[in-house]
């Protein structure tokens, strides 16, 4: 059912770019097919995004309900849900959005490479979708993308990927509910402005280069999305 669902439809999609795309260059159908994908899921992404901003914005008005009902769970219970209501907020948006991009990931990742590329896999593709003339592994003429160990592309998946943590930290609480969880919530916010940036260089390494070019892509795109809606926010202020 995986394969009929993600795999096969993104391999069919993965193809008919690299047929349309100048000079039959993968990179460029890997760029392109991503932007389609985060495209398709932007209400997902764009939610969570909205999400974390409000329940910045609330903050207060949570730590006050957490003090004024600490001795009543299930009134302190009603009145947050009735602050997430009132504000928008819609707690479960970053877990879909997580559960959205895994099964995505394991995908696009077995269409780039599972399929030996240069190489077609006449056998998962649908009848309307044509074997591309030429299929082109290097990037711009000059990143083997079938390659692993590029140093480079990993310093820049890591720059990117800093980058995404520290716009992501800055829609979270700056602080905890109470000063006895301060210790604990800096600490776990060190941890994610580096843990994440400091893996992604790794895998990108250890992969072939066409996953690196897939994670900037996205990076790219969740810091071009990040800036509109702020922008946005800041417009309807």
């Amino acid at each position: 059912m995986f394969e009929e669902l993600l795999i096969k439809p993104l391999y069919n999609a993965f193809v008919y770019l690299i047929g349309v795309v100048p000079g039959g260059d993968v990179g460029l159908a890997i760029v392109v097919l991503t932007l389609i994908v985060r495209a398709l899921f932007y209400p997902a992404f764009t939610a969570s995004i909205r999400t974390q901003m409000g329940m910045r914005a609330a903050q207060g008005e949570l730590d006050e309900i957490n003090k004024k009902y600490k001795d009543d769970p299930k009134v302190r219970t009603e009145r947050t849900m009735a602050l997430f209501k009132e504000k928008k907020i819609r707690p479960l948006a970053g877990l879909v959005a997580l559960l959205i991009q895994i099964p995505i990931f394991i995908a696009l990742y077995l269409v780039f490479f599972r399929e030996g590329l240069p190489e077609i896999d006449m056998g998962l593709l649908y009848s309307f979708v044509s074997v591309p003339a030429l299929v082109q592994t290097n990037f711009l003429g000059f990143l083997d993308l079938l390659a692993a160990h590029n140093v480079v592309l990993a310093a820049i998946v890591g720059g990117t990927q800093y980058l995404v943590t520290r716009l992501s930290l800055a829609r979270t609480p700056a602080k905890a509910s109470s000063p006895e969880k301060e210790a604990a919530h800096r600490m776990q916010r060190t941890l994610m402005l580096y843990m994440l940036p400091g893996l992604m260089p790794v895998l990108t390494y250890t992969f072939p280069a066409g996953v690196g070019i897939y994670f900037v892509t996205g990076n790219l795109v969740s810091i071009a999305q990040e800036w509109y809606l702020r922008r946005q926010k800041n417009v309807t202020k």
